[in-house]
């Protein structure tokens, strides 16, 4: 691992011990930064939770590995691999998924299986995959050498002359919805529900998710879907272990209560963190702040109002995306009717959707996410049992209430979980599922909020619709304080673990005064050089 061999460029903190925070902390540390990384919980991860009761080992956020690209280049920049440090395999059946009223699944394989998949629901369908892959992976490549990578956050980053070219095609792209771009090609309901559910993992709908986000279906179909054996901690922990190889200082149970700003107007910049630890008041002098925890709670809760880049009035127009009630369930005895990822289809999506973002209660039956890992990984539950996480999307209302142990949580938050697990009997046809649960953990709306500070409890960020993506997203800098800095979920380039990992190399391209568009080149220069002093940090 190289090793800064020169005195720190500048004292930076980072708030938030999630992937976003993680991997800024890294970044900054091995770039020769002095770096103290400030997490409120106990465990590091953020959303990426995690679980251990009676033998079993739950993840309680991210389960999808995709875009493995952009983890490996993190790892690269970290002067590893993912090879070295994770045990990766790759899932031979990407999700099985399930419809209402049908009794049979259809599993979605990457490559050839997914074709001949789509050509069994409807004639030629096969064909019309190969041509929405090939633009899905056009999609992707535009997306990663022009913007996801990119800082967007000046004239000059936006009117980029080599996108010119590229506007006849870009325009539609955001400018339609991903449920009319794929309705344009397929017209076997579900089929377009399998091309247009990576819109929930975005925190949005089909019909409000921009069509550039076909590019989704690249990840899973063609690229594949993979997994870390030991579960998502494992890359949590891994990450962590190479911030504190390159020096960085990690706290947990440190909660931020502050930010310091010293002057006003153009000349505000950063003065330092307040924080409290088993109740003691902090204090931590720092010239970079990256504030990796939810936007809305940095600054409304820890930034004096003169200094917030947001004003109440955008807040009220943004779109926290949707919360969710998650059931963990050791189950005893084998289920080999489920798959690793299962998804869970109603027939009337627009009720569906219209109830969460409405803010209204579920049908009876809606649609499910269901990860069973035990179907890959024997370490996540004991012999003989299956380990099930179920994620049932569900309006951002934190008045829903919080999750517990064995039915405890709020009356609402139990009552969908019960639902959930009815209906995942039923479609299924697992007649005594309820019956061989052996261990129940619940969460809710409000555990959103305690754990994570999420706005409106959201459970995976902002959502992705065409107001908040891309140039129209926060920005990763502040507007008004010199030295704050966004990273994470809420900002660009936006939700999912590829994507918080992108936004701290944006960070770190700032800071290190790198001005390409595309991933951190290992070898430039700005990154493989340590200043021996700390120049004043230009205003975003």
């Amino acid at each position: 691992m190289k090793k800064a061999s020169l005195p720190a460029q500048r004292q930076v903190v980072v708030i938030g011990g999630g992937f976003s925070g993680l991997a800024t902390a890294g970044l900054l540390a091995i770039s020769g930064h002095r770096v103290t990384l400030l997490e409120k919980q106990d465990d590091l991860g953020g959303r990426a939770g995690r679980l251990q009761r009676d033998g079993f080992s739950f993840d309680t956020g991210p389960s999808w590995y995709l875009m493995p690209e952009v983890i490996e280049h993190w790892f690269t920049l970290m002067g590893t691999s993912t090879e070295r440090a994770l045990d990766l395999v790759d899932l031979p059946i990407g999700y099985r998924t399930w419809f209402q009223n049908e009794f049979t699944p259809l599993d979605m394989p990457s490559g050839a299986g997914a074709r001949d998949a789509f050509e069994s629901l409807q004639p030629g369908a096969g064909e019309a995959l190969d041509d929405y892959l090939k633009k899905a992976a056009e999609s992707h490549d535009l997306a990663l050498e022009h913007f996801l990578y990119a800082d967007l956050s000046s004239p000059a980053s936006v009117l980029d002359p080599r996108l010119v070219p590229l506007l006849p095609k870009l325009a539609p792209l955001l400018a339609g919805s991903l449920a009319n771009f794929v309705a344009k090609r397929f017209s076997d309901p579900r089929l377009r529900q399998i091309l247009g559910y990576p819109a929930v993992f975005l925190g949005s709908s089909p019909k409000r998710t921009p069509a550039l986000y076909h590019l989704m279906s690249h990840l899973d179909l063609t690229q594949g879907v993979k997994y870390p054996m030991g579960g998502f901690t494992t890359l949590v922990d891994a990450m962590a272990a190479l911030c504190r190889d390159a020096g960085v200082e990690i706290i947990t149970g440190a909660k931020v209560t502050g930010i310091d700003v010293s002057g006003t107007g153009a000349k505000a910049k950063i003065r330092g963190v307040r924080w409290v630890q088993d109740g003691a008041q902090r204090h931590l002098e720092a010239q970079t702040v990256i504030g990796a925890a939810d936007l809305h709670h940095l600054e409304t809760e820890l930034l004096p109002a003169e200094h917030r880049s947001s004003s109440a009035a955008s807040w009220k127009r943004r779109d926290p995306g949707p919360s969710a009630v998650l059931l963990c369930l050791g189950i005893r005895g084998k289920l080999p009717k489920l798959n690793h990822h299962n998804l869970l289809f109603t027939a009337d999506w627009d009720d569906n959707f219209g109830r969460i973002h409405r803010g209204e209660d579920l049908a009876e039956e809606t649609s499910l996410y269901v990860c069973m890992p035990s179907a890959t990984d024997p370490s996540v539950a004991p012999a003989d049992h299956e380990n099930l996480f179920i994620l049932i999307p569900a309006p951002a209302l934190p008045a829903w209430g919080t999750g517990g142990p064995d039915g405890t949580g709020s009356a609402q938050v139990e009552a969908v979980a019960d639902a959930a697990l009815e209906q995942l009997a039923a479609w299924v046809g697992i007649d005594d599922l309820r019956e061989r649960v052996v261990v129940r953990q619940s969460f809710g709306p409000g555990d959103f909020v305690q754990n994570v500070n999420a706005w409106q409890g959201g459970a995976l960020g902002l959502a992705h619709t065409l107001g908040q993506s891309a140039f129209f997203r926060p920005s990763n800098h502040s507007t008004k304080v010199r030295g704050l800095h966004y990273a994470g979920s809420s900002v660009r380039p936006g939700i999912g673990i590829p994507m918080c990992l992108i936004s701290a190399e944006i960070i770190a391209k700032k800071i290190n005064g790198i001005a390409d568009k595309g991933p951190i080149d290992p070898q430039h220069p700005a990154w493989s050089l340590t200043p021996t002093t700390a120049a004043p940090e230009a205003r975003p």
